[in-house]
C-alpha cells in the first residue's frame, strides 16, 4: 500500500488559529501517524465491541445485507468485526495512515482486508460494484465542512447502493453540546481507560475536540457540528425513502439525551418513515 508524507509527520498542523481551520480536506493533515498508532487505544476493541453490542450485525442481518461497503474504516474496527460474521466488507478510508493500520489489524485477526483509499465526493471513482449497505461510522462524517460537499458524499454512497440498500450513519448528538454545552454519561465509542475525548472550542460551525492519552499526549480534529435534524433532512433530500433514527443504539432515547445518533437510511420505499 502506497503511504503519504502525513504519516511521517511530527505533529499536527492547524496553523495560527486552529479554530478557523474548517476545511474538509484537512483531515489528511489530522490522521498523522502518531495518532493513528494511539486510536485504538482510544477506542478499544473489547470495550466497545462490549459497548455497542450487536446493534450493527442485527440490523444488517435483519435487513438481509451481505455485502457491505465500510467508507469510514478507519483502523477497522467494524470491518474485522463483520468479515468475522460472514459479511463481506470493502473498506474505504481518506487516510492512507488509517488504511494501513485497518490493514495491519486485520492481519492480527487472521483477515485479509479489501481496503481501498477513496475520497467519498468522488467514492465511486475508485470503489466500483453495487452494495447492499453502506456503513460511515465513528461519528466520521463530520469531517465535511462544506454543505456541497455533504451532500455529494451522500449522493455517492446513494449511487453506490443497490435498489433496496440501506445507509447507516452515525454522528455525535451535537445538538446537545450546541444548546447545552458538553457532557457524557456513557463511553459507547471511545472506550479506553484513562483517554480523554472533549471539545476545546465549539460554535454552529466548528466542534474542535481534543483527545489526551494517558501519556499526557494530545492530539486535536476538528469537526462541523451536524444537527441530527439537518442530516436527516439531507438524507431525505438525496432520495433515502424512510430514515430510522437510534439513539446510543436504542430505538427510544426520549429518557435522557444519547451521546451519540445512528440513523438507518432505506434507498427503496418500504413503509412509512420517521
Amino acid at each position: 500500500m502506497k503511504l503519504n508524507q502525513n504519516q511521517t509527520l511530527p505533529h499536527q498542523d492547524f496553523g495560527l488559529e486552529p479554530t478557523e481551520t474548517r476545511d474538509t480536506n484537512h483531515y489528511t493533515h489530522e490522521y498523522i501517524h502518531s495518532f493513528v498508532e494511539k486510536w485504538d487505544e482510544l477506542i478499544d476493541w473489547k470495550a466497545r465491541a462490549k459497548s455497542e453490542g450487536s446493534f450493527f450485525i442485527d440490523e444488517l442481518k435483519k435487513r438481509g445485507k451481505h455485502k457491505i461497503l465500510d467508507v469510514a474504516s478507519g483502523t477497522g474496527f467494524h470491518s474485522v468485526r463483520l468479515w468475522k460474521e460472514n459479511f463481506e466488507v470493502t473498506s474505504v478510508d481518506g487516510s492512507p495512515a488509517m488504511l494501513a493500520k485497518a490493514f495491519e489489524n486485520g492481519r492480527k485477526h487472521d483477515l485479509i482486508l479489501r481496503t481501498v483509499q477513496a475520497d467519498w465526493r468522488w467514492l465511486n471513482k475508485d470503489v466500483h460494484g453495487k452494495f447492499d449497505a453502506v456503513i460511515c461510522l465513528g461519528n466520521s462524517f463530520t469531517h465535511l465542512f462544506d454543505e456541497n460537499d455533504r451532500r455529494k458524499a451522500l449522493a455517492e454512497f446513494y449511487a453506490a447502493l443497490r435498489h433496496d440498500g440501506i445507509l447507516i450513519i452515525d454522528q455525535r448528538n451535537y445538538d446537545s453540546i450546541l444548546d447545552n454545552g458538553f457532557s457524557t454519561k456513557h463511553t459507547y465509542y471511545y472506550c479506553g481507560d484513562n483517554v480523554k475525548a472533549e471539545p476545546e472550542f465549539v460554535d454552529e460551525g466548528l466542534a474542535r475536540f481534543c483527545y489526551t492519552f494517558p501519556d499526557d499526549s494530545k492530539y486535536h480534529l476538528n469537526m462541523f457540528p451536524l444537527r441530527k435534524d439537518y442530516l436527516r433532512g439531507l438524507l431525505k433530500d438525496v432520495g433515502f425513502q424512510t430514515i430510522d433514527t437510534y439513539g446510543d443504539f436504542q430505538e427510544t432515547y426520549h429518557g435522557e439525551e444519547p451521546d451519540f445518533y445512528i440513523h438507518i437510511a432505506q434507498k427503496s420505499y418500504i413503509g412509512s418513515g420517521n
